[in-house]
C-alpha cells in the first residue's frame, strides 16, 4: 500500500477538512442519547415544560447538525476518492502503455485490463469507505465507550469485556480473507481473458456453430470464479454474525446488571435507556468496522496488483552512446554506409531456466542502405514478425546487434526510435473515430498530408464515396469496412508521417493483386529515400524488391534478389513455382 499512500498525500488537506466535519457530525450523534438521559433523569422530574422543550430543541439541533455534517463529509470523501482513483488510473494506464512487449506477455492482456478496472474500483471503494465509515465508526466506538463510562463505569466494564473477543475474530477472519481475495482476482483475470477471446473470435464461433461449446467453457471458468468468491465471501461474512452474537451476549449481561443496579438505587432509569442506545451505537460501529476490514482485505489484494505494475522496472533501458567524438558521431549519423544492419541476431521469447529451448530466430544477418527495400518471406512461425519486433525494439535480442545509421538501437531513445517508423500490421487496430483521425492518429498532420497518404495507399477512392468522406465515422475495429479497405487505411496511416523506415507486416493480404501492385509501384516512385521492409506471403509482393530474406524455422536460409533466390534457394524456388506457375521462375 506504500505506493497508494503516495497518491493520498496531495489530498491530505482536503481529507482533513472532511474528517473535521465528519468528526463534528459524529459527536453530535453521540450527544443525543446523553441529552435524552439528562431530560429523563434531571429535567422531567422538575416538571418544567419550558426546559423540556428547550432540551428537546437541543436534541433536534444536534440531529440536524449530525445529518448535515455527515452529508457534507460524505460528499467530500467521494470527491477525494474519485480524484485519487482518477490519478491512479491515469498513471497505471500510462505505465501499461510504456511496458515492453515482454512485460505485457508476462502479465497478459486480461490481467492488465482487470487491474485497470476491477482493481482500481476496489481501491476507490476502500478510499471512500475509509473516509466515511473509517472515521465515523471508530469515533462512535471509542466515543460511545467514553460516554458510557461517565454514565455507569460498572456497566461499561461489562460491555468492554467482549471487545478482545471481537478483535480476535476480526484479526483471524482478515488473515484468511486477504489471500482468498488475491486468488479471486486471478480467477477474474481468467474470466476476462475468456470473454476477450470469445468476443474477438465471435464470427469464427458462429461460423463453426460452437456457441454451446464456448458457453460451456465460459460457464466452467465463471463457476470457478464464483466458487472462489463464495469462499472468500463466506469467510469474511462469518465475522458479522459472530460479532453480533458476542455483542448481543454482552447486551443481555448489561440489561440484567442494569436492572439489579436500578433496583439497588445505584443508577437511574434515564442512564440505563441512554446506555442501551449507546450499546446499539457501539454494536453498529463494531459491525461497520468488520465491513471496513472486508473492503480493506479486498482492496489490499487489488492495491498490491496495481503497485506491481506501477513499480515494475523498465526492462528496455536506453544505453549510453559509445564514447566517440562529436564530429565522428555527426558524420556517422548523417552519412552512414548502411541504414539498417542486423548482425548475427538471435532471439527467443522464453528466457530464464529454459536454456535448452531453441531460438525463435538464429543468426539473422543483413544490411540495407537508405532507400533500399527488403522482403521477408517464409512459412507461419518462421520468425518474420519477430524480426520486425526486434527492429522496433519491442524486445531486445539476446545475441547479436541491430543498428540504425550505424548506431545500436539500444542507445537510441525509444521515442526517437519509434518516430523513425511507419508501420502497418495485418491485424492492426482501427478506432471508433473518423477516417481522418484514424489516419492522423494524434500526430500534427495537415488534411492535405492525410489525403495525400490515402491517395498513395489507394484508399482515397473508397473514402470519397462515403457520405462524409474523411469525416465518416468508423465502428470499433473498423467493423463497417471490408478487409481490403481496413488495410489501405492502415497503410495510409503508416505513410502519412513520411517515415524514414516503412514496415508493412503482411498488410496486403486482403488486397487484390492489382491494388497490391499499384501500391508497390507508388512506394518505389514516391518513397525512394524511405527504407522499406515488407513481410509477405506472396512472392509477387516481394519479387521486385531490392533484397529478399527467406526464413524457415527461424533460420535464414536465403538472401538475395528474386532471380538469385530462384537459382540458389530451393525453398523460395518451390514457393515461387507453386504460387506463380512454371513459366515465371528461372529453373
Amino acid at each position: 500500500m506504500k505506493k497508494i499512500f503516495q497518491y493520498i498525500r496531495p489530498y491530505l488537506l482536503r481529507m482533513a477538512f472532511g474528517f473535521s466535519i465528519k468528526f463534528l457530525g459524529t459527536i453530535m450523534d453521540l450527544l443525543i442519547p446523553w441529552v435524552l438521559a439528562y431530560i429523563i433523569d434531571e429535567v422531567i422530574p422538575q416538571k418544567n415544560i419550558e426546559k423540556v422543550l428547550l432540551w428537546g430543541a437541543m436534541m433536534l439541533l444536534f440531529s440536524f447538525l449530525a445529518v448535515a455534517g455527515n452529508i457534507i463529509a460524505n460528499a467530500k470523501a467521494s470527491g477525494v476518492a474519485r480524484d485519487i482513483t482518477k490519478t491512479i488510473r491515469h498513471d497505471l494506464f500510462k505505465k501499461i502503455c510504456y511496458l515492453s512487449s515482454k512485460q505485457v506477455d508476462t502479465y497478459s492482456v486480461p490481467t492488465l485490463i482487470s487491474r485497470m478496472t476491477t482493481d482500481t474500483y476496489n481501491v476507490h471503494h476502500m478510499l471512500g469507505m475509509m473516509q466515511r465509515i473509517g472515521v465515523r465508526a471508530p469515533i462512535l466506538l471509542l466515543g460511545g465507550i467514553i460516554v458510557t463510562l461517565t454514565l455507569d463505569p460498572v456497566l461499561t466494564l461489562v460491555m468492554v469485556g467482549v471487545m478482545p473477543l471481537i478483535a480476535a475474530v476480526i484479526y483471524s477472519v482478515s488473515k484468511k480473507g486477504i489471500p482468498l481475495f488475491q486468488q479471486l482476482q486471478i480467477k477474474v483475470d481468467n474470466m476476462v481473458r475468456k470473454v476477450r477471446e470469445d468476443i474477438s473470435g465471435i464470427r469464427v464461433i458462429k461460423a463453426l456453430s460452437q456457441e454451446d461449446f464456448e458457453i460451456d467453457n465460459f460457464t466452467r471458468i465463471n463457476t470457478d470464479a464464483a466458487l472462489t468468491e463464495k469462499k472468500a465471501g463466506i469467510t469474511m461474512a462469518s465475522a458479522n454474525p459472530t460479532i453480533s452474537l458476542l455483542l448481543n451476549f454482552g447486551l443481555v449481561v448489561v440489561v440484567i446488571a442494569g436492572g439489579y443496579r436500578v433496583n439497588s438505587g445505584l443508577t437511574e432509569v434515564g442512564k440505563i435507556i441512554a446506555f442501551l442506545s449507546y450499546f446499539t451505537i457501539i454494536l453498529h460501529a463494531m459491525l461497520a468496522v468488520t465491513r471496513i476490514f472486508t473492503v480493506y482485505s479486498r482492496s489490499i489484494a487489488s492495491a498490491k496488483r496495481i503497485e506491481e505494475i506501477l513499480e515494475s522496472e523498465e526492462d528496455l533501458s536506453v544505453l549510453s552512446y559509445p564514447d566517440i567524438g562529436a564530429d565522428d558521431k555527426k558524420q556517422k549519423s548523417e552519412n552512414p554506409e548502411y541504414h539498417i544492419e542486423f548482425e548475427n541476431v538471435s532471439f527467443k521469447y522464453i528466457e530464464g531456466s529454459d536454456e535448452d529451448k531453441e531460438d525463435n530466430i538464429s543468426n539473422i544477418d543483413f544490411k540495407l542502405k537508405r532507400g533500399e527495400s527488403l522482403g521477408i518471406i517464409g512459412s507461419t512461425g518462421s520468425g518474420k514478425t519477430t524480426i520486425i519486433n526486434l527492429l522496433m525494439r519491442f524486445y531486445d535480442a539476446q545475441k547479436g546487434e541491430i543498428r540504425i545509421n550505424t548506431r545500436p538501437i539500444k542507445t537510441i531513445d525509444k521515442g526517437e526510435l519509434r518516430r523513425m517508423f511507419g508501420v502497418a500490421f495485418q491485424n492492426d487496430i482501427l478506432f471508433e473515430d473518423t477516417i481522418m483521425e484514424n489516419i492522423r492518429f494524434g500526430r500534427e498532420l495537415s488534411e492535405e498530408e492525410i489525403i495525400e497518404a490515402s491517395e498513395y495507399a489507394m484508399a482515397k477512392e473508397f473514402i470519397m464515396v462515403r457520405p462524409d468522406s474523411y469525416n465518416s465515422d468508423l465502428s470499433i475495429k473498423g467493423a463497417n469496412l471490408s478487409g481490403g479497405q481496413k488495410q489501405r487505411l492502415l497503410i495510409s496511416r503508416a505513410l502519412a508521417g513520411k517515415p524514414d523506415i516503412l514496415i508493412l507486416d503482411d498488410s496486403s493480404s486482403a488486397l487484390d493483386y492489382k491494388t497490391d501492385a499499384m501500391i508497390r509501384k507508388m512506394l518505389h516512385e514516391k518513397f525512394d529515400m524511405t527504407t522499406k521492409i515488407v513481410v509477405a506471403q506472396r512472392v509477387s509482393t516481394v519479387m521486385s524488391l531490392d533484397h529478399i530474406l527467406v526464413l524457415e524455422d527461424g533460420e535464414q536460409i536465403g538472401y538475395g534478389t528474386h532471380e538469385e533466390l530462384l537459382k540458389n534457394c530451393e525453398v523460395y524456388e518451390e514457393i515461387s513455382r507453386i504460387q506463380m506457375g512454371d513459366n515465371n521462375y528461372a529453373g
